[in-house]
Protein backbone atom coordinates (compact mmCIF):
# COMPACT_ATOMS: atom_id res chain seq x y z
CA UNK A 1 0.00 0.00 0.00
CA UNK A 2 2.71 2.47 1.06
CA UNK A 3 6.27 2.22 -0.22
CA UNK A 4 9.01 4.74 0.55
CA UNK A 5 12.31 4.67 -1.33
CA UNK A 6 15.44 6.48 -0.11
CA UNK A 7 13.50 9.42 1.31
CA UNK A 8 15.59 12.38 2.49
CA UNK A 9 14.15 15.49 4.16
CA UNK A 10 15.99 18.59 5.39
CA UNK A 11 15.19 21.35 7.84
CA UNK A 12 17.22 24.07 6.17
CA UNK A 13 20.76 22.64 5.85
CA UNK A 14 20.17 19.97 8.50
CA UNK A 15 19.05 16.44 7.52
CA UNK A 16 15.93 15.34 9.40
CA UNK A 17 15.56 12.06 7.50
CA UNK A 18 18.25 10.29 5.50
CA UNK A 19 17.57 7.66 2.83
CA UNK A 20 14.51 6.15 4.51
CA UNK A 21 13.06 3.08 2.80
CA UNK A 22 10.07 1.24 4.28
CA UNK A 23 6.71 -0.19 3.38
CA UNK A 24 3.27 -0.75 4.87
CA UNK A 25 1.21 -3.53 3.36
CA UNK A 26 -2.57 -3.52 3.20
CA UNK A 27 -4.11 -4.96 6.35
CA UNK A 28 -1.02 -4.49 8.52
CA UNK A 29 -0.28 -2.60 11.70
CA UNK A 30 3.27 -1.23 11.41
CA UNK A 31 5.05 0.55 14.27
CA UNK A 32 7.78 3.16 13.91
CA UNK A 33 9.80 3.55 17.10
CA UNK A 34 12.92 5.44 18.16
CA UNK A 35 14.34 8.02 20.57
CA UNK A 36 13.32 11.64 20.73
CA UNK A 37 14.31 13.76 17.70
CA UNK A 38 14.97 10.68 15.59
CA UNK A 39 12.69 12.01 12.83
CA UNK A 40 9.50 10.01 13.42
CA UNK A 41 7.06 12.94 13.36
CA UNK A 42 8.97 14.43 10.44
CA UNK A 43 8.27 11.27 8.44
CA UNK A 44 4.52 11.43 9.06
CA UNK A 45 4.41 15.14 8.21
CA UNK A 46 6.24 14.40 4.97
CA UNK A 47 3.88 11.57 4.08
CA UNK A 48 0.98 13.98 4.68
CA UNK A 49 2.48 16.59 2.36
CA UNK A 50 3.04 19.15 5.12
CA UNK A 51 6.82 18.89 4.74
CA UNK A 52 8.51 18.53 1.37
CA UNK A 53 11.02 15.91 0.35
CA UNK A 54 14.60 16.69 -0.62
CA UNK A 55 15.16 13.38 -2.38
CA UNK A 56 13.42 10.03 -2.72
CA UNK A 57 10.02 8.68 -3.70
CA UNK A 58 6.77 7.99 -1.86
CA UNK A 59 4.36 5.56 -3.50
CA UNK A 60 0.81 5.01 -2.33
CA UNK A 61 -1.05 2.23 -4.13
CA UNK A 62 1.54 2.51 -6.89
CA UNK A 63 1.19 6.28 -7.40
CA UNK A 64 4.03 8.66 -6.57
CA UNK A 65 2.59 11.15 -4.06
CA UNK A 66 5.83 12.87 -2.98
CA UNK A 67 5.28 16.62 -2.55
CA UNK A 68 1.58 16.55 -3.40
CA UNK A 69 -0.53 19.08 -1.50
CA UNK A 70 -1.99 17.74 1.77
CA UNK A 71 -5.62 17.83 0.61
CA UNK A 72 -4.73 15.76 -2.45
CA UNK A 73 -2.99 13.18 -0.27
CA UNK A 74 -6.04 12.98 2.00
CA UNK A 75 -8.30 12.52 -1.01
CA UNK A 76 -6.18 9.53 -2.10
CA UNK A 77 -6.88 7.79 1.19
CA UNK A 78 -4.24 8.71 3.78
CA UNK A 79 -5.48 9.89 7.17
CA UNK A 80 -3.27 11.46 9.84
CA UNK A 81 -3.96 11.76 13.57
CA UNK A 82 -1.35 14.29 14.74
CA UNK A 83 0.44 14.35 18.04
CA UNK A 84 -1.49 16.58 20.43
CA UNK A 85 -4.80 15.69 18.74
CA UNK A 86 -5.56 19.25 17.46
CA UNK A 87 -9.31 19.04 17.81
CA UNK A 88 -11.49 22.16 17.51
CA UNK A 89 -12.25 22.88 21.20
CA UNK A 90 -15.16 25.28 20.70
CA UNK A 91 -17.02 22.99 18.29
CA UNK A 92 -19.23 20.15 19.45
CA UNK A 93 -18.01 16.56 19.32
CA UNK A 94 -20.31 15.82 16.39
CA UNK A 95 -19.20 18.92 14.47
CA UNK A 96 -15.55 17.90 14.94
CA UNK A 97 -16.39 14.57 13.37
CA UNK A 98 -18.25 16.17 10.47
CA UNK A 99 -15.20 18.36 9.76
CA UNK A 100 -13.23 15.14 9.19
CA UNK A 101 -15.54 14.27 6.30
CA UNK A 102 -14.95 17.50 4.39
CA UNK A 103 -13.63 15.66 1.32
CA UNK A 104 -17.01 13.90 1.13
CA UNK A 105 -19.10 16.95 2.02
CA UNK A 106 -21.54 16.44 -0.85
CA UNK A 107 -22.14 12.76 -0.06
CA UNK A 108 -24.55 13.13 2.86
CA UNK A 109 -25.53 9.47 3.03
CA UNK A 110 -21.90 8.40 3.04
CA UNK A 111 -21.12 10.85 5.85
CA UNK A 112 -24.03 9.45 7.87
CA UNK A 113 -22.74 5.93 7.29
CA UNK A 114 -19.22 6.82 8.43
CA UNK A 115 -20.59 8.61 11.49
CA UNK A 116 -22.43 5.46 12.53
CA UNK A 117 -19.23 3.43 12.14
CA UNK A 118 -17.33 5.87 14.37
CA UNK A 119 -20.08 5.72 16.97
CA UNK A 120 -19.93 1.92 16.93
CA UNK A 121 -16.20 2.07 17.56
CA UNK A 122 -16.41 4.86 20.15
CA UNK A 123 -19.92 4.87 21.69
CA UNK A 124 -18.88 7.64 24.07
CA UNK A 125 -18.61 10.07 21.16
CA UNK A 126 -22.29 9.58 20.35
CA UNK A 127 -23.20 10.14 24.01
CA UNK A 128 -21.17 13.37 24.03
CA UNK A 129 -22.22 14.50 20.56
CA UNK A 130 -23.47 17.93 21.63
CA UNK A 131 -20.72 18.58 24.17
CA UNK A 132 -17.97 21.07 23.38
CA UNK A 133 -14.88 19.09 22.40
CA UNK A 134 -12.60 21.19 24.60
CA UNK A 135 -14.37 19.92 27.72
CA UNK A 136 -13.49 16.27 27.02
CA UNK A 137 -10.72 14.49 28.90
CA UNK A 138 -7.42 13.77 27.13
CA UNK A 139 -8.41 10.19 26.38
CA UNK A 140 -11.80 11.24 25.06
CA UNK A 141 -10.17 13.86 22.85
CA UNK A 142 -7.86 11.21 21.44
CA UNK A 143 -10.88 9.07 20.58
CA UNK A 144 -12.38 12.12 18.88
CA UNK A 145 -9.21 12.79 16.89
CA UNK A 146 -9.14 9.19 15.68
CA UNK A 147 -12.84 9.28 14.88
CA UNK A 148 -12.42 12.52 12.95
CA UNK A 149 -9.70 10.94 10.81
CA UNK A 150 -11.85 7.87 10.18
CA UNK A 151 -14.65 10.07 8.85
CA UNK A 152 -12.63 10.54 5.66
CA UNK A 153 -12.64 6.75 5.16
CA UNK A 154 -8.84 6.47 4.92
CA UNK A 155 -7.21 3.41 3.38
CA UNK A 156 -4.15 4.07 5.56
CA UNK A 157 -4.39 5.71 8.97
CA UNK A 158 -1.22 7.22 10.45
CA UNK A 159 -1.13 7.97 14.18
CA UNK A 160 1.52 10.12 15.85
CA UNK A 161 2.09 9.32 19.56
CA UNK A 162 -1.54 8.35 20.29
CA UNK A 163 -0.72 7.54 23.94
CA UNK A 164 0.89 10.92 24.65
CA UNK A 165 -0.52 12.56 27.79
CA UNK A 166 -3.08 9.83 28.47
CA UNK A 167 -3.81 7.96 31.68
CA UNK A 168 -2.86 4.24 31.55
CA UNK A 169 -6.51 3.14 31.44
CA UNK A 170 -7.10 5.20 28.29
CA UNK A 171 -3.85 3.97 26.70
CA UNK A 172 -4.98 0.37 27.07
CA UNK A 173 -8.42 1.21 25.68
CA UNK A 174 -7.03 3.10 22.69
CA UNK A 175 -4.66 0.27 21.77
CA UNK A 176 -7.47 -2.27 22.11
CA UNK A 177 -9.39 -0.13 19.60
CA UNK A 178 -6.44 -0.26 17.19
CA UNK A 179 -6.60 -4.06 17.21
CA UNK A 180 -10.36 -3.90 16.65
CA UNK A 181 -9.90 -1.44 13.78
CA UNK A 182 -7.33 -3.71 12.19
CA UNK A 183 -9.64 -6.73 12.46
CA UNK A 184 -12.22 -4.68 10.57
CA UNK A 185 -9.76 -4.05 7.75
CA UNK A 186 -7.98 -0.82 8.67
CA UNK A 187 -4.29 -0.48 7.84
CA UNK A 188 -2.38 1.42 10.56
CA UNK A 189 1.04 3.09 10.70
CA UNK A 190 1.79 4.05 14.31
CA UNK A 191 4.53 6.28 15.72
CA UNK A 192 4.58 5.62 19.45
CA UNK A 193 6.59 6.21 22.63
CA UNK A 194 5.04 3.14 24.28
CA UNK A 195 7.49 0.88 22.50
CA UNK A 196 6.56 -2.56 23.80
CA UNK A 197 2.83 -1.83 23.65
CA UNK A 198 2.98 -0.62 20.06
CA UNK A 199 5.09 -3.58 18.95
CA UNK A 200 2.82 -6.01 20.81
CA UNK A 201 -0.13 -5.13 18.53
CA UNK A 202 1.90 -4.70 15.33
CA UNK A 203 2.80 -7.10 12.55
CA UNK A 204 6.11 -5.40 11.75
CA UNK A 205 8.23 -2.54 13.02
CA UNK A 206 11.02 -0.13 12.16
CA UNK A 207 13.58 1.45 14.49
CA UNK A 208 14.62 4.99 13.58
CA UNK A 209 17.65 6.67 15.14
CA UNK A 210 19.59 9.81 14.20
CA UNK A 211 17.38 10.30 11.12
CA UNK A 212 18.15 6.83 9.73
CA UNK A 213 16.43 3.45 9.90
CA UNK A 214 18.74 1.04 11.72
CA UNK A 215 16.57 -2.04 12.20
CA UNK A 216 13.38 -3.56 10.85
CA UNK A 217 11.52 -6.82 10.98
CA UNK A 218 8.62 -8.71 12.51
CA UNK A 219 7.42 -6.95 15.65
CA UNK A 220 8.00 -10.05 17.77
CA UNK A 221 11.65 -10.13 16.71
CA UNK A 222 12.16 -6.41 17.32
CA UNK A 223 10.84 -6.72 20.87
CA UNK A 224 13.61 -9.22 21.60
CA UNK A 225 16.37 -7.24 19.89
CA UNK A 226 19.16 -5.66 21.93
CA UNK A 227 18.60 -2.28 20.26
CA UNK A 228 14.96 -2.11 21.36
CA UNK A 229 15.69 -3.43 24.85
CA UNK A 230 18.37 -0.78 25.28
CA UNK A 231 16.03 1.93 24.02
CA UNK A 232 13.32 0.92 26.47
CA UNK A 233 15.65 1.40 29.44
CA UNK A 234 16.82 4.74 28.11
CA UNK A 235 20.22 3.73 26.72
CA UNK A 236 21.32 4.07 23.12
CA UNK A 237 23.86 1.25 22.70
CA UNK A 238 25.95 3.44 20.40
CA UNK A 239 25.60 6.86 22.04
CA UNK A 240 24.72 6.37 25.70
CA UNK A 241 21.63 7.77 27.54
CA UNK A 242 18.73 8.88 25.39
CA UNK A 243 15.38 10.51 25.93
CA UNK A 244 12.72 8.12 24.73
CA UNK A 245 9.84 9.72 22.81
Amino acid sequence: MLKIKKLTVHYGPLPALQEISLEVKEGEIVALIGPNRAGKTTLLLTLSGILKTTEGRIFFEGEDIANLDPHKIVSRGIGHVPQGRHIFPTLSVKDNLIVGAYIKRKAKEEIKEELEKVYQLFPLLEERGRQRAGTLSGGEQQMLAIGRALMGRPKLLMLDEPSSGLAPIFIDEIFAKFKEMNRKGHTLFIVEQEIYLSLSISHRGYLLRNSRLIKEGPASALIESQEVKALCVGVDIDHGPVKVH
